[in-house]
């Protein structure tokens, strides 16, 4: 039996960064991934003649050496395995309290100018939102503030809604509630996009993807295998046996590793170990929530978007009966009862407004928004389809309605709820940004964030070692990498 220095269960991106790592360091890795392929959130694909984005819309720009993905991509070896595409503006919000149209730059400056020109009475204030998110982004260490996104707006702008929104319209990127959002976290991400601006991997997240899996594989003594299925990580010796089959449980085999790396949740990972490891494992993870879900339906139109008036890359479409930014919370609940006059705030991209790679036509539209695994549950298999189809419809009749002619281009769809999140990814509720970026209530809560678990031996590399997003789970890959190899 080959000895492993790391076996790592799952080839998304947190454990793919994270094998690349060691395996350029000379360790021996083996990734296990249950998938027909890797990538996990990361990956795109095609349904019939429509490109699907699994997650990617736009990150910071890890070519740029103060973001906090370039050092990490650049050990690597993918930094420039793929082209990161500037997505021009860092997106344009339109609707609900801020009403026609504003598009914020993806700079500093250009941010400050075009907030202060639409909001001149709050020139003082936008100048010192973004000087705080530019200290963030540039490392200002994070403190034991108790802090909210709400807390923070409400401190600077008062009660003038249409501001807040416009700052905070992207929110389903992060979370789902400006009042448990913890603000230095908001601050750090989104200022991280102003420092050095949105990139997107032409041809798509899977391109990264599988840059990171064959740097494994062509590295000596490594190996990633899809197909397969961890059954059991057990203790023996100073070492761990993994057991693992093929998906319809034949075809048993092992692995012996110094060191196990999970790629999953935790709440997925204790249902490997023994019996005796489950409760310390947990009790680390005992004051975190899942963070929110989302829906993506994308959309094959027969036209580029701009034909329907779409003049952006990234567009946040807020409803009209959005009156607040508090309203935000209450938008990832309305999939939980039939369509009506309630949709939800919008995140769409417009693949063919920046050279993407992506294939058309269809001319891909993506369109996100928060979603609960609650809103799909307690339905059997064919009355789920019929609700997600009218879902469907309604939002594309409530995106005609702001762009004519958008509905009759539909040629084709593919429409993933927070019920498809926890099938392909396995996530409790649907998660897709790992534990919730809510305001910590103990510092404990803050250890809980790291690469190190319970059981000796045994880490996390994902979002569940740190903060959601691209950016978070290379973080943490980073992290666990580094741990590893200090340690041995």
């Amino acid at each position: 039996m080959t000895t492993y220095d790391a076996v790592i269960i799952g080839a998304g991106l947190g454990g793919l960064t994270c094998g690349a790592l060691l395996a350029r360091a000379g360790r021996k890795v083996l990734v296990i991934e249950k998938s027909n392929s890797v990538g996990g959130a990361a990956s795109s694909y095609k349904v019939g003649d429509l490109f699907v984005e699994g997650s990617l819309h736009e990150t910071s720009d890890p070519t740029d050496p103060r973001d906090p993905k370039h050092e990490i991509l650049k050990r690597a070896g993918v930094l420039d395995a793929v082209k990161w595409i500037p997505g021009g503006a860092f997106f344009e919000v339109r609707g609900g309290p801020v009403g026609v149209p504003l598009s914020v730059p993806d700079n500093f400056a250009g941010a400050r100018d075009a907030l202060t020109a639409r909001f001149p009475h709050h020139a003082d204030g936008i100048a010192e939102l973004l000087s705080e998110m530019e200290r963030f982004a540039a490392g200002a260490p994070e403190n034991d503030s108790q802090t909210s996104l709400a807390d923070r707006l409400q401190q600077i702008f008062g009660n003038d809604e249409a501001v807040k929104c416009a700052i905070a319209a992207n929110l389903s990127y992060y979370h789902d509630d400006p009042a448990t959002l913890w603000w230095p976290f908001f601050a750090a991400a989104q200022g991280s996009y102003l420092q050095s601006g949105g990139r997107y991997v032409q041809n798509g997240s899977q391109r990264l993807s599988s840059a990171l899996a064959r740097v494994v594989i062509k590295s000596e003594g490594c190996g990633v295998v899809v197909r397969r299925v961890v059954t059991a990580i057990e203790k023996k010796g100073d070492a761990f046996i993994v057991s693992h089959t093929a998906k319809d449980g034949s075809d048993p085999k092992t692995a012996e590793a110094i060191r196990v790396i999970s790629n999953a949740a935790p709440e997925s990972t204790v249902e490997l170990l023994a019996q005796s490891q489950r409760p310390p494992f947990l009790s680390r993870y005992r004051d975190l929530s899942p963070s929110i879900s989302v829906f993506a339906l994308t959309l094959g139109l027969a036209k580029p978007p701009r034909d329907f008036g779409f003049t952006s890359y990234s567009t946040q479409l807020l409803p009209d009966w959005m009156t607040s930014l508090a309203d935000y919370a209450k938008a990832a609940a309305l999939m939980a009862d039939e369509p009506a006059a309630r949709m939800p705030p919008l995140a769409m991209a417009d693949y063919a407004a920046i050279d993407s790679g992506v294939p058309a036509p269809p001319y891909v539209l993506s369109v996100i928004a928060p979603d609960r695994l609650s809103n799909w549950t307690g339905i059997d298999h064919d009355a789920y389809r019929a609700k997600r189809g009218r879902w469907q419809d309604a939002i594309i009749a409530y995106l005609d309605a702001h762009y004519p002619g958008l509905a009759k281009a539909v040629v084709a769809s593919s429409f993933n709820t927070a019920m498809s999140v926890r099938q392909y990814l396995g996530a409790p509720n649907g998660a897709v940004y790992g534990f919730a970026p809510t305001v910590p209530r103990s510092t404990d809560e803050m250890a809980a964030r790291s690469p190190a678990t319970a059981v000796p031996g045994l880490y996390l590399s994902s979002s569940y070692a740190g903060f959601g997003g691209y950016t978070g789970a290379i973080q943490a890959a980073g992290a666990c990498a580094d741990l590893i190899l200090r340690e041995s």
